[in-house]
This record gives C-alpha cells, structure tokens and sequence, in this order.
C-alpha cells in the first residue's frame, strides 16, 4: 500500500453493525509512501493508522 498527503484511507467494515471509516491523510511516515498514516477522520478524529488488508487508498481523481 502506497500512499501520499491529500488521498483518502477508506477503512472497510469488519461487521454488519459497524459503519466504513473514510478519512484524509495529513502525513505519510514511511518510506516511499508506505504506511504509517497519520489520518483525520470525518469526525474529526487524527490517528496513527497502520492499514489492514480491509483498508484502500483512494487518489484524489477516484473521489
């Protein structure tokens, strides 16, 4: 998973009860865009995020 300032981390549902959680990079901390992001959440929330194989980056042009 590769990943840069501005694109969007789409966090799919593990459950039927749970809601996806979309929210906009501010900052990548690997290398070469390589997770950990740091993500603002559309509740306001930031949060370190190591991404799981139930998460996408969306680019800016897919939005």
């Amino acid at each position: 998973m590769k990943a840069t300032i501005g694109d969007q981390l789409h966090m799919h549902s593990r459950t039927v009860e749970e809601s996806d959680r979309t929210g906009v990079i501010l900052e990548v901390r690997g290398q070469d865009g390589a997770p950990p992001y740091l993500v603002r959440f559309h509740d306001g929330h930031e949060r370190l995020v190591f991404p799981g194989p139930d998460s996408e980056v969306e680019l800016p042009q897919q939005r």
